[in-house]
């Protein structure tokens, strides 16, 4: 019997396109196909998990699409169609329960992301949805086949009735996300946003000595500010100079300044909780015969990774001056010297642009050609809002996908 199911080729087998394959696999008139060019599904989604995979998180929807900056509105419209709450309801139909940390961010109870990738996988097997592995992307006819290369060098087409691409973006490179995507793209006259490296390290030229006692060491409870934006957190001193959650949040107007010079400063505060009034009072007490490093210790608790970074960064003289040097614990600038490249960053900024698109993620003027994921130029912090926007636009252009197909 001939199957007259109509066919959808998703390229890329990330959180993007496995939530598609889910959404469209639930139309009885669709056969559905994924393609990746690695040997096993989901490599950065796992890696992701490593340290606690991070869903989504608790926020409020508002506060949540501000998340996406001059995206906001976009997302607050995907958000609706794939919200945090549904984040969760589909982990716990998998099987998955979750629980909120201290800082809002959801996590599967147990941590891990292979449990649920697995669960995810048996879903979509009992749906017959079918994978293609080892197959890359070269390029796409008029006609909707599919041009891809396969193990040897060979190469194979696939006709489909409606196309997915969900490649990812240019972070993670060995994981499967190469952007090998945007020139194949661009030859088709797509406009693409150059990639950059988001949610990444900074570099901080240390000193041998602080390096030679600080390096791995991290750096807790702490404020960071640009921009008039401060961030608490934490963070960690790495060789290169910073990393963590605090200045990954600043990653897009810290990328922007330094295109344009560098070195820039940001502004650390070791004390958060304390103003600068307290600071200044307890450091104008007689310090009698206590050492400088005991003193700072006794009176505000610093630890000597807080006094080696203000050895690091103030002037000898400052530690005489009271009134100055609390002003430093409170704002100590740090001059970065730049950025560590994409590689070895969480995710990119960059990628198809908006403009080329529906509002259902189809791009202009082709049969049935959607895009989703990190190939969109969007960026967000870590925090859960890098997964929840992967799973969103993979809904969202499944929906469109089912509309242009007149399933229902």
């Amino acid at each position: 019997m001939t199957d007259r199911r109509k066919t959808v080729a998703i390229v890329g087998a990330g959180p993007a396109g496995l939530m598609a394959a889910e959404t469209l696999s639930t139309h009885a008139g669709l056969a559905v196909h994924v393609f990746d060019h690695k040997p096993s599904v989901a490599r950065k989604f796992l890696i992701a998990g490593r340290g606690g995979l991070n869903l989504t998180h608790s926020e409020n929807i508002a506060g949540f699409a501000e998340k996406y900056a001059e995206n906001s509105a976009r997302f607050a419209t995907y958000l609706k169609r794939f919200s945090p709450d549904d984040m969760i309801g589909w982990a716990t139909s998998l099987g998955i329960e979750t629980f909120k940390g201290s800082s809002g961010r959801v996590f599967p109870v147990g941590l891990k992301a292979t449990p649920l990738l697995r669960a995810w996988l048996r879903l979509l097997d009992q749906r017959q949805v079918q994978f293609h592995l080892r197959h890359s992307w070269i390029g796409t006819t008029d006609t909707n086949r599919l041009i891809f290369r396969t193990d040897g060098n060979s190469q194979s087409e696939f006709a489909a009735d409606a196309i997915l691409y969900a490649m990812g973006g240019g972070s993670y490179a060995h994981l499967g996300s190469d952007a090998a995507w945007i020139s194949p793209l661009a030859a088709r006259g797509l406009d693409i946003a150059p990639l950059a490296p988001s949610n990444c390290g900074f570099t901080v030229g240390w000193s041998d000595f602080f390096l030679g006692k600080f390096e791995g060491s991290p750096l807790k409870n702490i404020a960071i500010s640009f921009d008039r934006r401060s961030i608490p957190g934490d963070l960690v001193v790495t060789r290169a100079g910073l990393e963590g959650g605090a200045i990954y949040a600043l990653s897009k107007p810290l990328r922007e300044a330094l295109a344009t010079a560098a070195p820039v400063a940001v502004t650390l505060d070791l004390k958060p909780a304390a103003s600068a009034d307290d600071i200044i009072g307890q450091l104008s007490r007689p310090r009698g015969k206590m050492s400088r490093a005991n003193f700072l210790r006794k009176m505000l608790n610093l630890s000597p990774l807080h006094i080696a970074l203000l050895h690091e960064f103030a002037d000898k003289s400052d530690f005489d001056d009271a009134n100055r040097l609390g002003r430093l614990i409170k704002a100590l600038p740090v001059p970065l010297t730049g950025m560590q490249g994409i590689a070895r960053a969480i995710s990119s900024a960059g990628g198809v642009k908006f403009a080329n698109l529906t509002d259902d993620l189809m791009i202009r003027g082709t049969a049935g050609h959607f895009v989703a994921g990190e190939m969109l130029n969007w960026e967000a912090p870590t925090g859960g809002y890098l997964l929840q926007g992967c799973f969103a636009t993979g809904a969202v252009a499944a929906d469109g996908i089912a509309q242009y197909l007149g399933i229902r």
